[in-house]
């Protein structure tokens, strides 16, 4: 087959790739559509690879197209994605269901081989059945909302509050709003810096937008936060729009150092707001709820898709140009996606 191999930093080359077997208990799936994760963006552009050669992508769906020995429930056609952690079920992590928090992963995309390529295996314990009504561009999606559920799950959240969403017009942060407003929320409110995100964030449920470079911002007010962008400056605003007795979630993943002055950080003493983070997005049964209720909302339109979530589309052998577009700074405003025809 061919895939998008990554044989060093900034170089990904259309080939010849060993075609994937269908082991006993594995499938084998035709990849139709894969996104480009920021976590993708250092192992391509910054010597982020595990090792080369290696594929890439663990955000896709498509359709099986072998089954292996033992696999029951599933069938060639099937549309699914695949959740990409590969947990050794073994450690005490696991065996408390805790598969995020596995030491002993693997990973599709990462550490394995993955989906930037004309198809890709995994356990079939990994594959997630979608409606064939669901596009495949949308069913790429799968992996960020299940990370914007697991971090609305790990807050305790409960419906009836007022809910702040920071980097809410990116993609996790759409999600994570979506979540909010599905499970009950009296209001959600989206921050970012884009009008741009800000006016998809209101056309997907939110019911206040506002730009944190210009906007009026209300602090002390919300009892859910969470922050989905990572950035220090946001996380910096979550300790200050936090309530009293608030809960504050961290899902976005940093990647400066952070300070915080002991008056903000005494925010967190005054308010008696909980802190938590967010890893990944799994729970047992494996692969959790939060694959399950993606997959199902999915379905029948209450967590929705807007195409132009997606910032551009590629064909799977000009991945390399794709990665070309995250050189420049704020150059990319929406999700990056490969397709096989």
């Amino acid at each position: 087959m061919k895939a998008a191999v990554l044989y060093a930093n900034d170089d990904i080359r259309w080939a010849d790739w060993p075609a994937p077997e269908a082991r006993p208990g594995h499938v084998v799936v035709k990849v139709k559509s894969a996104g480009i994760c920021g976590s993708d963006v250092p192992r391509v552009l910054q010597n982020g690879a595990h090792y080369y050669p290696i594929v890439l992508g663990h955000e896709f769906s498509g359709e099986i197209a072998e089954v292996g020995e033992g696999v029951e429930g599933f069938a060639v056609g099937d549309t699914v994605t695949g959740a990409p952690l590969l947990p050794c079920m073994v450690c005490a992590d696991c065996q408390k269901g805790n598969f995020s928090l596995c030491k002993h992963y693997g990973f599709i995309g990462s550490r394995d081989q993955g989906a930037f390529a004309e198809y890709v295996a995994f356990p079939a314990a990994n594959a997630v059945r979608f409606d064939p009504a669901v596009s495949f561009d949308q069913a790429a999606f799968f992996e960020p909302s299940t990370i914007a559920l697991h971090g609305v799950r790990l807050n305790g959240y409960i419906g009836g509050a007022d809910v702040a969403v920071l980097g809410g017009g990116g993609t996790i942060g759409l999600f994570t709003l979506q979540w909010a407003r599905i499970f009950g929320a009296k209001s959600v409110t989206a921050f970012d810096i884009s009008d741009e995100r800000l006016a998809r964030a209101a056309k997907l449920g939110a019911d206040a937008a506002v730009n944190t470079l210009t906007g009026d911002i209300e602090k002390d007010k919300y009892n859910f936060v969470f922050d989905a962008s990572g950035q220090p400056d946001t996380i910096r605003l979550s300790f200050e729009l936090a309530a009293n007795r608030a809960r504050v979630c961290l899902i976005g993943t940093p990647t400066k150092d952070i300070t915080f002055t002991p008056r903000l950080w005494e925010d967190m003493n005054r308010k008696e707001f909980l802190l938590t983070g967010s890893w990944m997005s799994y729970s047992a049964p494996f692969p959790g709820e939060e694959w399950e209720l993606t997959a199902r909302y999915f379905s029948d339109g209450r967590l929705k898709y807007d195409p132009a979530m997606v910032f551009k589309r590629f064909p799977m052998e000009r991945a390399q140009e794709a990665f070309g577009l995250f050189k420049e700074p704020g150059k990319v405003k929406g999700k990056v996606l490969l397709y096989n025809p």
